[in-house]
C-alpha cells in the first residue's frame, strides 16, 4: 500500500484531520476532554498527515520538551490502516522533520505495557521503530495509567 505524507499548515485542516482520526480510535482516545485537548493544541504545532490516494490515513504532531528533544505530541492511524506500514512511514517523516528543526533526540509518552492490550500494541510499535524505554512515571497521569517514556537518538 502506498502512502503520501504532507505537512499541514492550515489550522482548520489540522483540526479536521485530528478529529477524524482520533474519533476513529476510541480504544486509545476515549476521554473526550483529553481528545479535544489533542485536537486543539495540535493546531499550533508542526503537523504531518498521511493519505492513501485521497483518503486520510493518519497524522503525527511534533512538539518539544527541550532545545534538543522533539516530542511526539500525538499520533494516530485509522484502524483500517493499522499494520500496513502507514505508521512506520509517518514516523520516518516525523524524524526527518525533527532533525531538520535541529533536534537530536525524540521522545514519546504512552501507557506502560501490561495494563491495556491496545497500549501493548502501541508500545510494540514504538520499540519496533527504534525507541528505547527511558523511564516509567507511575503517577504522572494517575495510578491506573502509568506513563511510559520512550526515547530515540535521531543523530546530529
Amino acid at each position: 500500500m502506498e502512502f503520501t505524507i504532507k505537512e499541514i499548515t492550515d489550522k482548520k485542516e489540522k483540526q479536521q484531520i485530528a478529529k477524524e482520526v482520533l474519533h476513529d480510535l476510541p480504544e486509545w482516545f476515549g476521554l473526550p476532554e483529553s481528545t479535544e485537548e489533542y485536537i486543539n493544541e495540535s493546531q499550533d504545532k508542526p503537523f504531518l498527515a498521511s493519505f492513501h490516494e485521497k483518503e486520510l490515513v493518519g497524522f503525527i504532531v511534533l512538539s518539544a520538551t527541550s532545545p534538543d528533544c522533539a516530542d511526539i505530541f500525538v499520533m494516530g492511524i485509522k484502524k483500517k490502516f493499522h499494520r500496513k506500514g502507514a505508521g512506520r512511514q509517518l514516523m520516518e517523516a516525523y524524524e526527518v522533520l525533527a532533525k531538520k528543526k535541529g533536534y537530536t533526540y525524540s521522545q514519546v509518552k504512552t501507557l506502560e505495557s501490561g495494563h491495556y492490550d491496545e497500549y501493548d500494541i502501541t508500545n510494540q510499535f514504538y520499540t519496533s521503530v527504534g525507541y528505547k524505554s527511558l523511564e516509567v512515571f507511575p503517577t504522572l497521569w494517575d495510578e491506573w495509567n502509568p506513563c511510559q517514556v520512550y526515547i530515540k537518538y535521531l543523530g546530529e
